[in-house]
Parts: C-alpha cells; structure tokens; sequence
C-alpha cells in the first residue's frame, strides 16, 4: 500500500465558452502534474466550461459540447497521472454539476453535485438537478472524496464519504470573491475538518467572469485544522503538495503559506483583476473614461492603468462653463502621473447647440435638472463617439452610493461598457485612493506614488454641473448616506434599525425611496467587478415598479 500521494493543485483562470483554451489549459495543468510526477493532477469546479456559465449550460448543443470537450481531455492525458476536472454531465434528462475523473484515456468516475446554491449569484436550484450523495472514487489504492462546492458548506456530504471510507477531502470548487470571504471558508472547511477527521484540500477557481471575481486561495488543511498549504490570493499558480500515510492516517505535508493582504488590498486587486479579465475575454484592448478632476473617475483611471497599462488608457476632460480651474488642473495632474493619453474636449459649442434646439419648446420653463443632465448627456455622447471611432471601450465612473439612490443620468455619464467600482461605496473610494497612493504591487502596471492627487481626495464632491454645486446639497452627507445604505442594502435591514444606528428617520426614508426608485437605472447600468454579497445585479433582484415602502 502506498504510503505517499502526490496532488498537482492548479488554481487557474479559464473562460466561460472557452471549451478548447479551458481544456488546453487543464492538458498544460496535467504535464506539469506528470513531470512532478503527480498521482493525481486537480482543477477547479466546471473548469471546462468556465464558471459562473448562468443558462448557457443548459443549452444542450453547448453542455453536449463540453462533454465531448472532456471525453478528448481523457484521451489526451491517458499515459500519466489521474486528472480530475468539473464540467457539466447530462444523463436521463438529467443535468448535473459534476467533477469528472478521467484515467486511462476514459472517465471512471464522475461525482455529481448534492447541494446546490440557489442565493446571491447563483442559480444552481434552477439550472441542475441534485444528486444522491455519492462515496469516495479511487486513485490507486486511495480512496479520495471530492464534495463540489457547496457540499462542503454542508456537513452530510463529508461526513457520509468518510464513512464510505473516503482517507482525504479534495473539494472543487467555484468560490467567487466579496469581502472577507477567505475568513469565511477557512472556518467552514477547519469544521468539516474537526467532523470527520481528515485532511481537506480546498481548490478554487481564480479570474474574473462579468462581475464575479474568483479570487483562488487555495489553501489544505490537517487533522485539528492546521494549515498546511495556502496559496496566493488573485494569482494564477500550479502547486504540488504531497501527503504521507502514518499510523494515524493521511496528513498533508506542511507546504508554503502565501500571506493574505487585507480588505483594502484584495479589494483594489479585485477591480483591476476584474476589469483586466473583462478586456481579455471579450476582446477589448484599451479604455477610455471621462475624467472629471473627481475622485471616482481618478481611482477608475488609476484602476485601469494598474490593469491594462497606462499606454491603454485614455482620459478625456470634458468641461463647461462650470468647470472649475482645480478641477481642470487636478484631472490633468491625475493622468501625468499615471501616465496616461490626456484629452481636452469643452463642450460649451455642443450644449449652446442643444439649448438652441430645445429653446421653441422649452420656451417658459424655469431652468432645472433638465439642462444639468443635457451636460451629462453630451458627454456620454462625446465619449461613446470617441469609443466608436477608436474601439476603446467606455469606463463609467459612479460609485455604489451613487447607484444606489440613482444620482447618475442615464444615457449621461452612466453611459459605458464596464464600472470598475460599482460596488464600492463613495468613504470607502477615498480609502482605496489613499491605499493605492501609499502602495505599490507587482500585479500593477501603473506607476508606483501618489498618483491621485492629495487635493482630488481632500475637495467636496461636486458634479459641477451649476454654479456651487456640492453632492451635499442632493444627498445626506456621504458618510450618512454609506451608513444608512450598509443598513438597508447590505445588512437588509429596516428603517427601524436606521433609527437604533442613529440615523434620523428623515435621512432613513429619503435614501430609502431613492433606493426603490432607481431600480430601473441599475437595470441599464454597465456591470462591475463584485466586492460584496450585496452588489447590483444578480444579487439584489427587485421589481422596478414597487410602491411598498417601510413604515417603520
């Protein structure tokens, strides 16, 4: 009986569709595996696919496809060690999310998923069926038990393949980022470890996939839940880790321990890991953004400099008549140090020419938000014009207090292909610009320093879109406003606990009507990169006409 077991952990970034680069990918996992001479070699949950695949798996030609993709796989990577890979498997009418053991140019095993997820961004309930709880697959004369995913957020499953006699836990999984997440399954996996007694490898899938960020940190636990391998956060790496058979059973060899940065850092990364990805899999080489002398379009600007490169990005001033001189002066200090393509484009000529237009009809009305947003229009105008022309995608720049109670003008400066901080409050904005001024990373491809100017994070907000113009004036000061939203939004919570937190019921009920009544912008708003388990989009789904308000 072998008294060693070698696993190759590739913690890789696939692309959903992708059946031949998803699968190259796993046959490169498969020959490090083999010349590390690997018993088994392991990839993430549904990796042939991509991963979250929402109802594109359920077309049959396409989950047809990616079977036929894995029964090649097992062809190709015959002659060496097992591979074990998720991917879709459809038998009986039946669809499941399935881990596929292939050996021998054929699959022997296939684990199919118990438990499925049906809250935040997944559907799972809606698009698989459930499986019986399965037992332990043999690789050699070892018996492993693979719960995918969220089977091991739930005890039954491990614990009824330790009793069919599983001697380790390799989980697959496609665990996607928000914050604090890492702490979160740490916990989890150390009870699953402390219920059945053996070592548990947690594998998971890393990049980004329209607004989830998978963030990787595979990490393996022993016995009594001592971390013996914890691999990097938001990095693509293969890792071999070996286990030895003693008299007390499996124990994985202690291997390396990556740090794990804090929340300010993994959520930066977070963003520009998910806009680099978002250019790479749909196509898009560079960017372009309107950049106001704000500190949102500055840290967006800052974001897609440390993704893409600043030779990628280019910023675009677009000022009016209440533009002013710090605004101008502070945008194009912004993009020198960034070092990124700066344009000047006033549009004083284009709005003259729309007020013209509009004056036979507008003529007796009192002026209003109307001709503020005309500004805001025409630069969305100006830029989707720019971004046709040069096949740059459109970056938009409002934050998720912004969204949130809807102050952005749709078809205005909403306009855009991607926001890379839609789910980061407006305080917490001027947190990360003050992070990334005092911090440099080898995954940035921006300059190192102070890169936001001190006076764009010091300066009251303002849209300056009329004379004296301060966010203060339209909204709750923004610390008032993020308070209140963490309640209502994140933590679901009632007017009432606004009021026990110490907010007055004023404030309380003005951002919660501004909330109801901004859904239908959020459902035109561009996608952006998730940080938390309350993001817009797939995890917040709420009718656009709703006249129910808390009376509480």
């Amino acid at each position: 009986m072998a008294d060693r077991f070698r696993i190759t952990l590739a913690q890789l970034n696939p692309t959903v569709g992708d059946l031949d680069g998803n699968a190259a990918l796993a046959e490169k996992a498969w020959q490090a595996g083999k010349e590390a001479e690997a018993d088994l070699v392991a990839l993430p949950e549904m990796f042939v696919t991509g991963y979250n695949t929402q109802d594109l798996i359920m077309k049959p030609a396409f989950h047809k496809a990616a079977m036929a993709k894995i029964d090649e796989l097992a062809e190709a990577c015959a002659d060496g060690p097992t591979l074990a890979i998720g991917g879709p498997w459809a038998e009986d009418d039946k669809l499941y999310n399935a881990y596929h053991i292939l050996r021998g140019g054929r699959a022997v095993t296939r684990v199919l998923k118990h438990h499925l997820p049906n809250e935040t961004v997944f559907d799972e309930v809606r698009i698989y069926d459930a499986a019986p709880v399965g037992g332990p697959y043999a690789v050699g004369n070892v018996r492993v038990g693979s719960p995918i995913c969220e089977d091991s957020w739930h005890e039954d499953v491990p614990e009824t393949l330790a009793e069919t006699g599983a001697e380790f836990l390799l989980v697959p999984n496609g665990s996607p980022y928000y914050r604090g997440k890492m702490e979160v399954r740490h916990q989890l996996m150390v009870k699953r470890v402390v219920e059945t007694g053996l070592p548990l490898i947690y594998l998971n899938l890393v990049g980004g996939q329209d607004d989830q960020v998978f963030d990787g940190g595979t990490f393996a636990l022993n016995p009594g839940g001592a971390l013996a391998l914890q691999m990097p956060m938001l990095r693509e790496e293969i890792a071999h880790i070996d286990l030895t058979r003693g008299d007390e059973g499996w124990r994985i060899e202690q291997g390396p321990l990556a740090k794990l940065p804090d929340t300010l850092e993994t959520d930066y990364h977070a963003m520009v890991w998910a806009l680099r990805d978002y250019m790479r899999k749909t196509g898009f080489k560079k960017v372009l953004l309107g950049l106001s002398g704000g500190v949102d379009s500055a840290i967006v600007a800052t974001i897609a400099a440390d993704a893409l490169g600043p030779e990628n990005v280019r910023c675009v001033m677009l000022p009016s008549e209440y533009t002013s001189q710090s605004s101008l002066d502070d945008a194009k200090a912004c993009a020198e140090a960034l070092g990124c393509r700066y344009d000047f484009v006033p549009i004083a000529e284009g709005r003259a020419a729309i007020t013209n237009t509009l004056a036979p009809l507008f003529e007796g009305t009192e002026p209003d938000v109307t001709e503020e947003n005309i500004q805001s229009r025409l630069r969305g105008l100006l830029l989707m014009a720019l971004s046709n022309k040069f096949g740059e995608m459109l970056l938009t720049t409002g934050n998720k207090s912004e969204v949130a109670v809807g102050y952005a003008t749709i078809y205005g400066d909403m306009s855009g292909g991607y926001n890379p901080i839609k789910d980061l409050y407006k305080t917490r904005v001027f947190d990360i610009c003050r992070w990334r001024n005092a911090n440099h990373r080898d995954w940035m491809m921006g300059p190192s320093g102070a890169v936001i100017p001190d006076n764009i994070i010091q300066k009251p907000p303002s849209a300056e879109l009329r004379e004296d113009q301060k966010d203060s004036d339209s909204l709750p000061d923004y610390p008032t406003l993020d308070g209140i939203l963490d309640i209502l939004l994140d933590q679901d919570g009632s007017i009432e606990d606004c009021l026990a937190a110490g907010y007055t019921r004023e404030d309380a009920k003005r951002v919660e009507h501004l909330l109801y009544i901004s859904e239908y912008k959020r459902y035109q708003s561009a996608p952006g990169a998730r940080l938390s388990k309350r993001a817009f989009w797939l995890d917040r789904r709420y009718p656009i006409v709703n006249r129910w308000r808390d009376d509480g």
